[in-house]
């Protein structure tokens, strides 16, 4: 009996994307050099003398422009991401893969280093015939030139990237003195690998094999979100024929088959094959076509941004459930950041009280508490507080060291006793308010509330 055995796994084509000029193209390579100049210079500014944007975690600080945020502003990165993934749900309901095509750092950093390939080996034809050739000095002088250009770029984005969680000027001067430690160089390193293997040798595979956000796209998209699409109505029957030939009149579509579209498209996607997963909204095969329909004399828009029910004849909504929804959860979240944001006070106050007695008596007559205060300076200066208690007339407040300075980020335990007069008690447990002033600026405070625990008074026994 004959057995016949079949391999599951494709093997990898290569991909070789023709260089494409036109109106998406310009804006791809506009929003790739603009975020590429906020990665690589946002991280050298300063603002009141530090690191503009830094997240020191050994120093447990992270400096997001003007403010200065400590593990206990967890809920402003907890919001922060909620907003981001609402963002992308919305966007993508609306047009599709528009983060793919123009924010992702797979795409841009596939784009940067595919443009370094051009100007070394050049366009696709000779790329293609010099990975053909056997190895010469010529080959092995461009591949040399090209892997080590891409080398150093991907080094110095790792530098970079560790430069936005060590301060860029002290890692600068450790490294160009070989003082860097030892995570920080493997950080360096490890990123610089990752943006060198990602977007020089793996580029499309990341796109249709490793990233999920390609799987779960489905279930954002509907007949009414803003897709890549070739018209199959009007483009087939296919076929090559003499540029000014009326296709009508020989039985063809305006597609003429020149797998332009094909040819450019950065993970080797047919367009013409209906949507797919593997294609990131890039645009690029809109452009190519557009080109060649303009020099054949045809109209433009063979392949273009529309959605299906567009291409079905029904018209579009843009405004439905699901864009209302996202965007109201949008706006929400950013009215809710934003308040927060704007009433956020740089310190916090935490009262804990003694449980290992309820209360005592002192000699002088009075009823003693004792507490444990946790004041967090969540400024970025040292900061020396006042501290208060209310809530029971007569009441006295004694620490151990008075106004007690806190360092940034510090969480300082400040014991504290509260004496009141024992007339002055009307129930078993009174509310007391602990609040904290800094000496410095009396908007800086924080407060919070506790029980006073004595004695029942003699008329309620």
């Amino acid at each position: 009996m004959d057995e016949t055995e079949a391999s599951l796994y494709e093997k990898r084509r290569h991909i070789y994307p023709r260089e494409v000029h036109g109106w998406f193209a310009t804006w791809r390579v506009t929003g790739a050099v603009g975020l590429l100049g906020l990665f690589y210079g946002v991280c050298w500014l300063r603002w009141d003398g530090r690191q503009l944007l830094l997240f020191d975690v050994p120093a447990r600080r992270f400096n997001v422009f003007w403010w200065t945020f400590h593990p206990q502003d967890f809920l402003y990165l907890a919001l922060l991401l909620i907003l981001a993934a609402l963002a992308l749900f919305f966007f993508t309901s609306l047009a599709g893969r528009l983060w793919c095509g123009y924010a992702c750092p797979q795409t841009v950093y596939t784009e940067v280093f595919l443009w370094i390939e051009r100007r070394i080996e050049g366009d696709r034809p000779r790329r293609m015939r010099l990975d053909r050739a056997p190895w010469s000095a010529r080959k092995l002088g461009l591949k040399s030139a090209k892997h080590g250009i891409w080398l150093a770029f991907s080094l110095f984005t790792g530098f970079t990237f560790v430069g936005y969680f060590t301060p860029v000027t002290e890692l600068g001067g450790a490294v160009l003195a070989l003082r860097a430690s030892g995570w920080e160089t493997f950080w360096v390193l490890f990123y610089g690998f990752a943006t060198y293997a990602n977007a020089g040798w793996l580029r499309e595979q990341v796109c249709l094999y490793m990233c999920p956000y390609a799987r779960f796209q489905s279930a954002m998209f509907d007949r009414d979100t803003l897709v890549i699409s070739y018209d199959a109505e009007r483009g087939d029957p296919r076929g090559s024929r003499r540029r000014g030939t009326d296709p009508r009149a020989a039985g063809l579509g305006d597609c003429i088959d020149c797998t332009m579209c094909v040819q450019v498209c950065p993970t080797g996607i047919d367009i013409r094959d209906g949507l797919q997963h593997g294609c990131i909204a890039c645009a690029s095969c809109v452009d190519v076509c557009d080109q060649v329909m303009e020099r054949m004399g045809y109209p433009k828009g063979l392949v273009r941004y529309t959605t299906q029910n567009a291409v079905d004849g029904r018209p579009t909504r843009i405004v439905r459930p699901r864009t209302v929804v996202y965007a109201s959860c949008l706006v929400g979240l950013v009215a809710v950041l934003a308040g927060l944001l704007a009433v956020r006070v740089p310190a916090e106050l935490d009262v804990i009280r003694d449980r290992n007695a309820l209360y005592r008596e002192t000699d002088d007559g009075f009823i003693r508490n004792v507490y444990t205060l946790k004041i967090v300076n969540m400024h970025d200066e040292p900061l020396r507080w006042r501290i208060r208690a209310e809530g029971i007339p007569g009441l006295r407040l004694g620490t151990e060291r008075g106004d007690r300075e806190v360092a940034p980020g510090e969480v300082a335990s400040v014991p504290a006793r509260l004496d009141a007069p024992r007339a002055a008690l009307r129930a078993a447990s009174t509310p007391v308010r602990f609040t904290i002033e800094a000496l410095r600026d009396a908007e800086i405070r924080a407060s919070e509330e506790a029980r006073f625990l004595g004695p029942v008074p003699e008329g309620r026994r």
